[in-house]
C-alpha cells in the first residue's frame, strides 16, 4: 500500500487534476482542472469560480472524487480519492493559494467575489499500478 507521503508525491508531479461532482439528476459530471495548490492532511485545494457550474453543484451535494494519472511509456498509474468538497469564500484561504497569474481568470484579484476556493477532503481512495488495484481509507494512512 502506498503510504500519504507517496500519494502526496505522486499528485504533487502531476500537470492536471480530474474533479467529478453529481448533477441534479445524480449524475457524476467529470472536469480537468489545475493540481491542488495545497495539500494539507486529508484536505486538497483548489481555485475555481464561483460562478461555475461545478461550484452550484457542490454547495448543492458536496459528493466529491478527484483522479490523478501518469501515462508513462512502459507503466500506467493513477490514484483516484473519494470524499466530500466544500466551496469557500474566506478571505485567508484565498490569500493562501492565490498565485500571480491568477488576474488572468479573477480581474479585481484576490478579491474578486468570482473566485473561490474548493476544499476537498478525502475519505477513501484507489490506487492503481502495474495491473493491480488497491483500495485504501484515508484514516489508516494519516
Amino acid at each position: 500500500m502506498k503510504t500519504k507521503e507517496q500519494i502526496v508525491t505522486f499528485i504533487q508531479k502531476q500537470r492536471v487534476a480530474f474533479i467529478a461532482s453529481v448533477d441534479e439528476d445524480g449524475f457524476p459530471n467529470m472536469k480537468a482542472m489545475f493540481v491542488p495548490r495545497k495539500i494539507e492532511g486529508d484536505c486538497f485545494y483548489f481555485s475555481t469560480n464561483t460562478s461555475s457550474m461545478r461550484s452550484r453543484q457542490f454547495m448543492e451535494n458536496p459528493k466529491a472524487s478527484i483522479y490523478f494519472f501518469n501515462k508513462g511509456r512502459f507503466r500506467y498509474e493513477s490514484i483516484m480519492l473519494t470524499g466530500t468538497m466544500e466551496v469557500l469564500q474566506d478571505a485567508e484561504i484565498k490569500k493562501e493559494i492565490w498565485q500571480t497569474g491568477d488576474t488572468m481568470y479573477y480581474k479585481e484579484g484576490v478579491t474578486d467575489p468570482d473566485y473561490c476556493v474548493l476544499k476537498f477532503t478525502a475519505v477513501k481512495g484507489r490506487h492503481y499500478c502495474d495491473l493491480k488495484s488497491e483500495s485504501f481509507n484515508i484514516a489508516d494512512l494519516l
